[in-house]
């Protein structure tokens, strides 16, 4: 393992034990610890010498609010691309696959970005309140976001949303319709879900991304916003489709892969860290490729 390796999945463990351990459940039920998350991923991309702001609004009574973190070479860019993880969990889990590992990913790409400069225009988006009960409403982080492009002169060139992105296992589970479509049978890959109309800029991620061997790369594009298949809406991504917006899902594939989905048991113990350093990497020669 080289050095530079060596130290990111550190710095990744060290995101996990805060937003996990140190924090723990962040949701609407436990305000002050999705406050604490909050301040601490504003504080981390601080740190990394990216600029920030918060989009706040209120949700019963609470202050909740989207952290935005710009490469400075970004910051005028009228049009953009979104590298987005929603930072708050179900009540009973401390969340480390859901979705601190996403989180953690997206703190050190940005961290990687102001050190290296971004290759394309791109906004880094921790986002609240994704899951239940405020997921599919307009309270959820995403959609709040995509609601208040109308009328900012703002233009998002497609998202790229990272949901579960830390989980490895030697036996990859799928859904019926996939079973015998010649995936891969061991959980060991990242993968890149997008509806129809997200394929041009989908197609163009993945190139990216098969750029990097180290981490196996597998896609998959769904028809009708993929209200067809369920599973595959399960995240922030399908906020910008919903308002025909080009956006993926990067996902260890969730609940088909970690049975510790949604549970107490979704702890930083169980994560591959070298996955997620690779994902990092993987991310950056797709925002390279974008820019192409």
């Amino acid at each position: 393992m080289t050095e530079g390796k060596k130290a990111l999945e550190e710095a990744l463990g060290r995101h996990l034990a805060k937003l996990c351990v140190e924090i723990g459940p962040r949701s609407t039920l436990q305000p002050d610890a999705l406050a604490e998350a909050r301040r601490y991923i504003r504080t981390a991309f601080e740190g990394a010498g990216l600029d920030v702001t918060e989009q706040d609004y209120s949700y019963l009574r609470q202050s909740v609010a989207n952290v935005i973190a710009t490469p400075r070479e970004s910051a005028t860019a009228p049009a953009y691309y979104v590298v987005g993880a929603h930072y708050d969990t179900v009540p009973q889990t401390p969340g480390a696959d859901d979705n601190a590992s996403a989180v953690a990913v997206l703190i050190e790409l940005g961290r990687r970005l102001a050190e290296r400069g971004a290759p394309a225009p791109v906004r880094l988006v921790a986002f609240t309140l994704e899951e239940p009960p405020s997921y599919m409403t307009r309270h959820q982080g995403s959609r709040v976001f995509v609601r208040e492009l109308r009328g900012s002169g703002e233009r998002v060139l497609g998202a790229v949303v990272l949901e579960m992105v830390g989980y490895t296992t030697p036996k990859q589970h799928y859904p019926w319709f996939l079973r015998w479509a010649g995936y891969p049978r061991e959980g060991n890959f990242i993968g890149i879900v997008g509806n129809w109309g997200s394929r041009p800029f989908g197609e163009t991620v993945l190139g990216g991304f098969r750029r990097n061997p180290a981490l196996p790369v597998e896609s998959l594009f769904v028809p009708f916003n993929g209200w067809v298949v369920p599973a595959t809406r399960f995240s922030d991504h399908a906020s910008f489709w919903d308002r025909g917006l080009p956006a993926v899902m990067v996902t260890d594939t969730a609940f088909f892969r970690n049975h510790n989905y949604h549970a107490p048991s979704d702890t930083p113990d169980t994560l591959d860290l070298s996955f997620m350093a690779e994902l990092v990497t993987s991310l950056e020669l797709a925002l390279a490729e974008l820019a192409a």
